[in-house]
């Protein structure tokens, strides 16, 4: 996955309602602290890799959902200010699992996640794992040790939102059938396996999921990716009826209509869904998942 071609320049990037000290332009993926001795390709494959171990040990402890993607959030936002050669991506997973535990009043005890950790890493069943002993007793330190770190680095800042939310919005507001939302939750899933989270709000990153689903959904005759987050392309809203009851942009535009984008944050849609697709072409590539044909055959521009 390359989101190459970027300045080294430290800085964040505001939303038109907010500023954040956790959203970075996508230049500084190109100076974090591991950039120093790492490609930007080897950091993002690493930070790939941390979530889906991060994903595997929070579902086999039971963490929820949102759960999850705050503990995936903190991943990213660490490794911005940390470097993945002095902190191992799988340890700061564990910590950011077990932290979010506390958080998301999903209690579990450290010993129980560094068993389930350690089952992952060797990849055994845990009820092969001790309870209990020295390698226990060193792996439950480690987390311990990160969750510090950690700890600090987030500067016990905990609060986060994710696109989910923004998403369901979209939904209560237009009915899109299952399999669109399959598609759509899919994929907001998977944009923590980049660090979307870290470069765009999450109602930007719900717009790519939602676009990217529409242009799944209505097939590879239908307006590309471009034509449908374009600043120039005209709104389709009809007139307000009788009624009186808002008007309803046509299914192309719905999520930039809804969430009133303007020109600067169309261009950040666009971004997200191009870094969106850069992953699952590289998924693709590796042979990694069979199911991503679908998303791998959208090209950003009409051929």
């Amino acid at each position: 996955m390359m989101l190459a071609n970027a300045k080294c320049k430290m800085q964040t990037t505001p939303d038109s309602t907010m500023r954040s000290q956790w959203l970075f332009a996508i230049s500084s993926l190109s100076c974090t602290p591991t950039a120093k001795d790492r490609s930007l390709h080897e950091e993002m494959y690493d930070r790939s890799r941390g979530i889906e171990f991060l994903y595997r040990l929070g579902t086999s402890i039971g963490l929820h959902s949102p759960g999850l993607f705050t503990a995936a959030t903190w991943f990213h936002r660490f490794f911005m200010r940390y470097s993945m050669l002095d902190y191992h991506r799988q340890t700061i997973a564990a910590a950011c699992i077990f932290l979010a535990t506390k958080t998301e009043e999903c209690g579990r005890k450290l010993r129980d996640v560094a068993r389930v950790c350690q089952s992952k890493a060797k990849g055994i069943d845990v009820r092969d794992i001790p309870e209990s002993g020295p390698e226990i007793e060193e792996v439950s330190s480690q987390i311990l040790a990160a969750e510090e770190i950690l700890l600090e680095a987030l500067c016990f800042d905990f609060i986060v939102d994710s696109p989910h939310a923004d998403l369901i919005d979209l939904f209560d507001a237009r009915d899109v059938g299952d399999r669109f939302q399959d598609y759509a939750w899919s994929i907001a899933h998977d944009s923590y396996r980049t660090p979307l989270c870290v470069l765009y709000p999450p109602k930007i990153i719900a717009t790519a999921c939602y676009i990217l689903s529409q242009r799944i959904v209505d097939g590879p005759h239908s307006l590309s990716l471009d034509a449908r987050v374009s600043p120039s392309a005209p709104s389709a809203s009809l007139p307000t009826p009788p009624t009186h009851k808002p008007s309803s942009p046509d299914a192309s535009r719905f999520a930039i209509e809804f969430f009133g984008l303007d020109e600067s944050e169309l261009l950040s849609a666009a971004g997200a869904l191009a870094i969106l697709l850069n992953f699952y072409e590289y998924q693709a590539a590796l042979g990694l998942a069979n199911y991503l044909d679908l998303i791998t055959d959208v090209s950003f521009r009409s051929p």
